[in-house]
């Protein structure tokens, strides 16, 4: 049997991280897009260098590692330097996934590639379905705020540098309401996904 690769996507704090953690303990393998873009942009890399070349050799810490504060301050602070960032590290990015999907085909029928800036980035190409998660701006808000300790303004900015829940609805396979109770997210997941093993 193929190896399906399914796509995870939604705006931050809808709950994809919850749906993924439900998808490791079904025994999926999955490739989170953001450990991955820490890895194009370790010490010493060429993304990380193009970077420091647009937004500032300062977005660089003294030991070589990037200042993900300074570079999110800068990178989203319009639609134009976000489009900016994302020209030089998706590249990158789906570049490392291939190799992944290499290695865990091999290992389990099912791969999710949870990846916020999926259609952005192109990785809904490589994908046999994709799923959204989506939820309240009141409620992906405080928990935002909650998770990463960051001020109302910056949290602002990540949820305005990202698409409404339509765009996500219309693009995707699946939606899953990420507002609801954890029981109830995983029946969801679990129901999507004997439809899409059943495929």
């Amino acid at each position: 049997m193929k190896t399906k690769f399914i796509g995870l996507t939604g705006q931050t704090g809808a709950g994809k991280s919850t749906v993924s953690r439900l998808a490791e303990n079904d025994g999926c393998k999955i490739i989170n897009a953001d450990h991955v873009a820490r890895e194009v942009m370790k010490n010493g890399s060429e993304c990380l260098k193009r970077l420091a070349e647009i937004f500032g050799s300062d977005i660089i810490n003294t030991d070589g590692s990037l200042n993900r504060k300074l570079l999110a301050e800068r990178a989203f602070s319009s639609r134009k330097n976000t489009d900016i960032l994302n020209s030089v590290t998706h590249p990158a990015i789906i570049s490392k996934v291939k190799e992944y999907i290499d290695i865990y085909s091999k290992e389990s029928d099912v791969i999710l590639f949870d990846a916020p800036q999926l259609f952005e980035s192109g990785g809904d190409k490589m994908c046999d379905r994709i799923i959204a998660v989506i939820a309240p701006a009141d409620i992906r808000m405080k928990r935002i705020l909650c998770r990463d300790g960051i001020s109302e303004n910056e949290a602002l900015l990540r949820i305005n540098a990202q698409h409404d829940e339509n765009f996500y609805i219309a693009k995707s396979d699946y939606i899953i309401d990420g507002s609801k109770p954890l029981e109830d997210v995983q029946r969801q997941f679990e129901e999507i996904m004997k439809k899409v093993m059943a495929e």
